[in-house]
């Protein structure tokens, strides 16, 4: 395996990087215990503080289509990344360990997190989103463009729904409900701490209140409608509905930097 320096250590890895070798902020070791079926991902997610669970996460090796994916991608490189180790495992959850605010993704990107190991790191969405997160003082800097780069998250915490990249950013519905626990457990973990969860899009959101009712909450039926600014409380958290800030959103001007902020502030104010 062709080893490259990483762009901020200079320390050279593998694509994808194995744990526990140095990559930056990487919460798993060469000898954290490895999913490798829905049973193992279920049995694993249930026995975890949020560290080892973070650290479980992001070795799970439980879906073949994914895990092919996600380890082509890292081994082929996008040509502007093509000087670049990628990560190319499961993406944990990242921020805050008690966080009253909570961003509920879809899933890696494929050149992004899949890229620099953190959530929402690393490609234009996630660009658009930590800008906004600095404007309202949930991110201590503006940007973030890999793991190790300074940045850390107040107050907030981020997870994506699904931990591997998919093809075509569509994991299916079996990838979806066998990555299920791992969600789960964490925001059963979060949910002393957590008042407002804000996912982005209508996947997020179908994935957050999943999450919620796997992780003990009642969630109405039928299931609250997603839009932009929508807020649906259940019992000491509520839901705070985002568009995702995609590409298409940004450009089309379905989503400003001023909407961005304002969902951001709503959170803030319903923390505090």
């Amino acid at each position: 395996m062709t080893e490259l320096p990483h762009p901020l250590t200079g320390q050279l890895f593998g694509s994808p990087t194995r744990p526990g070798t140095g990559w930056p902020e990487d919460p798993a070791e060469a000898d954290t215990p490895v999913a490798r079926t829905p049973a193992g991902v279920r049995r694993l997610a249930g026995a975890a503080s949020l560290d080892e669970l973070d650290a479980r996460v992001s070795v799970c090796a439980t879906c073949p289509r994914l895990v092919r994916w996600r380890e082509d991608v890292a081994r082929d490189k996008r040509a502007s990344f093509a000087d670049q180790p990628y990560w190319g495992r499961p993406i944990a959850g990242w921020g805050d360990p008690q966080p009253g605010i909570l961003i509920v993704g879809l899933a890696p990107a494929a050149n992004g997190g899949n890229r620099t190991g953190r959530v929402f790191t690393g490609d234009s969405s996630g660009d658009w989103l930590f800008a906004s997160l600095h404007r309202v003082g949930l991110a201590a800097q503006p940007t973030s463009e890999h793991a190790g780069d300074g940045q850390r998250l107040i107050g907030a915490r981020m997870v994506a729904t699904v931990r591997c990249a998919p093809p075509a950013n569509k994991p299916t519905t079996a990838e979806r409900d066998t990555c299920a626990p791992w969600i789960n457990a964490e925001v059963r973990l979060l949910l002393p701490h957590v008042r407002v969860v804000v996912p982005l899009g209508a996947y997020g959101w179908d994935g957050a209140l999943r999450a919620l009712s796997g992780a003990g909450l009642a969630v109405p039926r039928p299931k609250p409608r997603f839009g932009h600014g929508a807020e649906v409380s259940l019992g000491p958290v509520t839901l705070l509905g985002c568009y995702h800030p995609s590409q298409h959103n940004t450009f089309t001007g379905r989503l400003t930097p001023a909407m961005l902020d304002a969902v951001f502030r709503r959170a803030r104010e319903l923390v505090h």
